[in-house]
């Protein structure tokens, strides 16, 4: 099949491997502008550019699609069905009218579960026991399209959302896969979503980074699961910012010590008062440090 691919990220440089490697012609790849590195120093490509690029692929990345130009494009490359996986740009529906055979997204939930931008870390934030992949036909609305397939997986209990996310994008290579073969085959199935039970997974944004010592370490532990390995849990320890990256529930059922207090600190790690008992920090980042154990981030340092 004739497709143009558009994705971003790792996550979606796996599907469009399996794509190369199922035999598709992929007719173009559009990603994100190429990136500024650390002080400006290099330009960095997306992984899925520098797939396309490995695969002599022609590769597109405006800056807009609402301007008519990339619409253009498209019709000039003439492809049957467009894929798009964490590409993240919203397709206007001047190009969603353009391929044949649609448009399809593969997206990290079982939807109508987790639409939006950020399904793997919101779902291990909540707590959810399971979640998957979801293939569908792009609507106008974010996520909102007629299913196509979907796969369940179960979230670990320890999991974070960074080995998560790894599981899916190879479990979403696999959808997108098999969602193409429907398609070409003409046995695809068009599955509305129940919009009533539609909920939300919006951007990670830095304010929603600080732990608050007010919940249960239950809920404490899934945050701090659900934002590592970005954009990372933060707690203040002695006047600096510090991040974290592991945590559990600690030993205390509860305690009259203020949410946010220190309890013990040790080979154990970080002990801090919360709500109906108390949190163990066991993995952090100081600021221009690397990331450790709690215990060794103490030693060396002088207890207050």
């Amino acid at each position: 099949m004739r497709i143009v691919f558009m994705g971003t990220p790792v996550f979606a440089a796996r599907s469009l491997e399996r794509l190369y490697a199922d035999g598709h012609d992929i007719a173009g790849v559009f990603t994100q502008p190429d990136r500024a590195g650390n002080r400006g120093m290099r330009v960095n490509f997306s992984p899925v550019k520098e797939t396309a690029l490995a695969h002599n692929t022609p590769v597109h990345q405006p800056a807009t699609l609402k301007d008519g130009a990339a619409a253009e494009l498209l019709r000039k490359i003439d492809c049957e069905l467009i894929a798009v996986v964490a590409y993240g740009k919203l397709l206007t529906k001047e190009i969603l009218d353009i391929p044949p055979l649609g448009a399809v997204n593969i997206h990290g939930s079982l939807l109508p579960k987790y639409r939006g931008a950020a399904p793997i870390q919101w779902a291990v934030m909540r707590g959810e026991k399971e979640t998957g992949i979801t293939s569908m036909y792009m609507a106008e609305e974010m996520d909102a399209g007629d299913m196509i397939l979907a796969a369940k997986v179960r979230i670990g209990d320890d999991e974070t959302a960074g080995q998560l996310h790894d599981r899916l994008s190879i479990l979403g290579a696999d959808v997108l896969s098999d969602t193409v073969k429907a398609i070409s085959e003409g046995t695809v199935a068009r599955i509305p979503q129940d919009h009533s039970k539609a909920t939300y997974a919006p951007m990670l944004k830095n304010e929603i980074c600080p732990i608050d010592w007010n919940e249960t370490a239950h809920d404490i532990v899934n945050k701090v699961r659900g934002l590592n390995p970005k954009p990372a849990a933060t707690m203040e320890y002695e006047g600096e910012t510090i991040k974290v990256y592991a945590a559990e529930p600690g030993e205390l059922k509860s305690s009259t010590l203020k949410p946010g207090q220190i309890v013990s600190r040790g080979n154990h790690g970080i002990e801090v008062s919360c709500a109906g008992g108390t949190v163990r920090i066991v993995e952090l980042q100081a600021p221009g440090s690397k990331k450790m154990a709690a215990a060794d981030f103490l030693r060396g340092r002088r207890i207050k």
